[in-house]
């Protein structure tokens, strides 16, 4: 009788659960790929994780946290276009792999992370195996899709009616500072602070330090372009 499968590591069961195409139809030798990666990386919050203009180190695979990925200065005016959370793909990195190319933007971990970084190489090897590659290409789409609003909200819809978006379904309170809206917006500070304070003016918001109190949703869906419901 042949030998059983060894049980795989609870590191390996754990991006199992996150990513389902590593149960579903792995590439192979996947496990062992994870074994020799040891254990995963730990990442405070606000610590860069790759740099724009630079080449790509690795495929990150999420397992807890949030990553922020922006164009533009870090700490200067950039715009936000997307979030990475525990099972997605950033579609940055892949494309710089599967492209041979610099890095488009830059990521940020906007809480405390846990990651494995895969090589170069073996992320090459793992795109080679068709199931693997088909999953990647499909969250692409995904992420494609998402960027296109975004292109058409910063082209076509004017920054009141974006900041009232932003802030609606968040909750009645949310602990944002402006820049962080702005960051997420794509614009400056001051414009951003500019509408808040006209919003606070006609009642619909209460503005403290870091932090913004929603008194009246409804004109801000209705400039949002929602249902006032």
């Amino acid at each position: 009788m042949s030998a059983a499968a060894p049980a795989p590591s609870p590191l390996a069961e754990r991006l199992a659960d996150l990513y389902p195409v590593l149960r579903e139809d792995p590439p192979p030798g996947w496990q062992d790929d994870v074994a020799a990666l040891g254990q995963a990386l730990q990442v405070p919050a606000g610590a860069e994780l790759f740099h724009e203009g630079r080449a790509c180190q690795g495929f990150p695979l999420l397992l807890d946290g949030d990553v922020r990925v922006a164009r533009g200065a870090p700490q200067g005016r950039s715009i936000e276009l997307y979030h990475v959370l525990p099972g997605e793909v950033c579609l940055v990195s892949a494309s710089c792999l599967l492209g041979d190319s610099l890095l488009a933007a830059h990521g940020v971990a906007a809480r405390p992370c846990e990651l494995l970084l895969l090589p170069v190489s073996t992320f090459m090897r793992w795109s080679a195996h068709e199931p693997f590659r088909r999953w990647v290409f499909g969250v692409f789409a995904q992420r494609l899709a998402e960027l296109i609003a975004l292109a058409e909200a910063v082209a076509f819809q004017r920054l009141d009616q974006r900041l009232a978006a932003a802030l609606l379904g968040r909750g009645t309170v949310l602990h944002l500072t402006h820049q962080q809206l702005a960051d997420e917006l794509g614009t400056v500070r001051e414009m951003v602070t500019r509408l808040l304070r006209r919003f606070e003016r006609d009642g619909w918001v209460r503005l403290g330090r870091e932090r913004i109190e929603l008194l009246d949703p409804v004109p801000l869906r209705r400039l949002a372009g929602q249902n006032a419901l």
